[in-house]
């Protein structure tokens, strides 16, 4: 599915999946300092305030087969809600790990991003950066497990004359 076949909707949805992939991959450091004159002095309300729990995480035998239970793993959740300038949003947050402080921020941020008078302004000084230094990041990773790669060669069949 193209842009510009998408409903309006559907690819604010999409803008928000992306932002909120970023929030979570962002480096902690980077995103909680970049963040913090974003969240200064707005009037957050915790809807749900950061909770740890388990999550049950299943597989599919083959990719595609019978479902099955493969492990627990700890998951951190929060929900804010902004009301300003009569727009209301509700910011969720959401992290495997124990980190709640990093999921309030991600939650915060969701939130201001949904916010007309702020989005352009966040995606732009705050997501975007932090976009480019997670893809930074992989690249060096990738970079560096390159020189260590192990590459199998098969040797061709004798032809015989």
């Amino acid at each position: 599915m193209t842009t510009a076949s998408m409903s309006p909707s559907s690819t604010a949805s999409q803008a928000r999946r992306d932002w909120l992939a970023v929030l979570a991959q962002a480096p902690r450091e980077a995103l909680l300092r970049a963040a913090a004159p974003w969240r200064a002095g707005q009037p957050f309300e915790l809807m749900r305030a950061p909770e740890t729990g388990l999550a049950m995480l299943r597989g599919r035998v083959a990719g595609a087969g019978e479902r099955f239970n493969v492990g627990e793993a700890t998951l951190t959740r929060c929900v804010v809600r902004l009301q300003r300038e009569g727009c209301t949003t509700l910011g969720l947050g959401y992290r495997l790990g124990r980190d709640a402080e990093r999921v309030r921020c991600m939650a915060e941020i969701d939130a201001l991003l949904q916010q007309p008078s702020s989005q352009a302004d966040l995606l732009a000084a705050l997501i975007e950066p932090l976009r480019e230094q997670i893809a930074a990041a992989r690249a060096a990773e990738q970079a560096r497990s390159a020189s260590s790669r192990v590459r199998f060669f098969t040797l061709a069949p004798e032809t015989t004359t």
